[in-house]
């Protein structure tokens, strides 16, 4: 039993450390944030893409903030799914008061697709121009160069796609250090495979890709019958090392209102994890090696440290442990100064193993699942 113990331990360390150092740790510490970008004369227009559903109270502070983006040659498409609140009234005051602002109005969303996406489509049908950059109502880009700093890899390199960084807003309390560590790590992963040329999803709170790219693969044809999945699901089966830049820069995130209270946390990540089961073969292996190799190690070292008859065991067990929260502290450290300009990140370790509870329980409801809601 101790031989196996210690067999599972340090083949989950090796897997582990392998991971951070890597994978991870090249992301943290190679990286090099893209530098200032004098814009040449008349760019390419960008499209700011929208889908809300009873989202006027936030599209009222948000549609005058995205006006005041630097940017030659923009539009906002904002598609209103349905809504039952003020938002139809609200968006004709912004059609009328800003003449690169357009609205859709859905009254009706067909059996066969679901709501989001439809609302994307339509939207993204009617875009002016050829990049389109996608987020939510309850988002706020950081800085005014937000468009530019998304669009450069599209404008640029001619990429078809460019993951940005999502975060959410600090506030007070345990679930929003739990939010923020999980997006945070949500980040470094797929950020750091990206970097290694090995994209596998986004987040559509800030996301940039190619009108006609989309067009071309008819939207999100055999992705309908899906709820979610319109942002992480479309790159994860598009996506490949040479159409995808990843955009890592203070200036080129979002910040979003994030859940205040469990219940409707667990149903949002719930959902996010139901997308997870449709990822491509070798990204469900990828992620599920670390996952497995994460608790494998913690479990494997909590049954060793129980079993003990001596402090030698004990003494390997923490030595590993506490370096392996070291170099993890490092790393999140480093890739958050990147992502977002800062970097102190507290209790590593502890969220670390609250992580491991939230990844194997939601995610496992959220895989087995099959009645999950946008709104």
């Amino acid at each position: 039993m101790e031989n196996i113990l210690w067999s599972l331990f340090f083949l989950a360390s090796g897997i582990q450390f392998t991971y951070l150092l890597l994978v991870f740790g090249r992301f943290a510490f190679f990286y090099k944030n893209q530098p200032e970008e004098n814009l040449i004369p008349n760019p390419p227009g960008v499209t700011i893409v929208i889908a809300a559903k009873n989202e006027a109270s936030h599209l009222k502070d948000l549609i005058p903030l995205l006006m005041q983006q630097q940017y030659p040659k923009f539009e906002v498409v904002v598609v209103n799914d349905c809504s039952w609140d003020d938002s139809e009234v609200l968006l004709r005051e912004f059609s009328e008061q800003y003449p690169n602002f357009r609205a859709v109005n859905i009254r009706y969303t067909p059996s066969h697709v679901t709501s989001k996406k439809y609302a994307l489509t339509l939207g993204i049908k009617i875009s002016q121009y050829g990049i389109v950059l996608l987020t939510d109502a309850d988002c706020r880009p950081v800085s005014l160069h937000w468009i530019k700093r998304m669009s450069a890899p599209i404008r640029l390199e001619n990429k078809v796609f460019a993951l940005g960084h999502g975060s959410y807003m600090a506030l007070p309390g345990l679930l929003n250090r739990i939010i923020q560590f999980e997006t945070l790590l949500t980040a470094i992963y797929y950020f750091s495979f990206g970097y290694w040329k090995s994209p596998f999803m986004g987040v559509g709170r800030n996301l940039c890709y190619r009108k006609d790219f989309f067009m071309e693969k008819k939207a999100f044809k055999s992705l309908w019958h899906i709820e979610g999945g319109d942002d992480d699901l479309f790159v994860n089966r598009y996506a490949m090392s040479s159409n995808t830049a990843i955009v890592a820069h203070p200036e080129s995130i979002t910040v979003s209102e994030p859940k205040t209270n469990f219940k409707d946390y667990f149903t949002q990540k719930k959902r996010h994890f139901h997308a997870g089961k449709y990822y491509r073969g070798k990204d469900k292996l990828k992620l599920g090696l670390y996952s497995l190799s994460h608790l494998i190690f913690w479990l494997s070292a909590a049954l060793i440290v129980i079993l003990a008859r001596s402090w030698e065991p004990i003494a390997v067990v923490l030595g590993l442990v506490l370096f392996r929260a070291t170099i993890q502290y490092f790393i999140i450290h480093e890739a958050r100064k990147k992502l977002e300009g800062k970097g102190k990140v507290i209790w590593t370790m502890f969220f670390d193993l609250m992580y491991m509870v939230y990844f194997w329980v939601l995610g496992t409801l959220g895989y087995l699942s099959k009645t999950v809601k946008w709104k």
